[in-house]
């Protein structure tokens, strides 16, 4: 069993930066791919980035590519997610995802365990 906290989320301006991070419990997490979700009110949980156990393979989708940074410290358990140039439409709630199972994946049904999650809100 693997519990995940989200922190960092918060209110910033449009061009901002913010840093999630997603603490993990558990032993085993540095053999677990990683993920960040986000959803906004009145629509669907969407896939947002993804990390390989190693940290060596990330995805992102096309919103967020060049804008946002995965990384993770296995030595901590920890899984950040760096938000650059904010934008409005990045207001959501965040969530980080674990994943059993090696390779990156964007499909949040094949991930195994899920955080609360931590409100973004980007004002223009």
């Amino acid at each position: 069993q693997v519990q995940l906290v989200e922190s960092g989320g918060g209110l910033v301006q449009a061009g901002g930066s913010l840093r999630l991070s997603c603490a993990a419990s558990g032993r085993t997490f540095s053999s677990y791919t990683m993920g960040w979700f986000r959803q906004a009110p009145g629509k669907e949980r969407e896939f947002v980035a993804a990390i390989s156990w190693s940290g060596t393979s990330t995805y992102y989708a096309d919103s967020v590519k060049g804008r946002f940074t995965i990384s993770r410290d296995n030595a901590k358990n920890t899984v950040y997610l760096l938000m650059n140039s904010l934008k409005p439409e990045d207001t959501a709630v965040y969530y980080c995802a674990a994943r059993r199972n090696i390779g990156v994946t964007i499909w949040a049904t094949r991930y195994d365990y899920w955080g609360q999650g931590t409100q973004v809100t980007v004002s223009s």
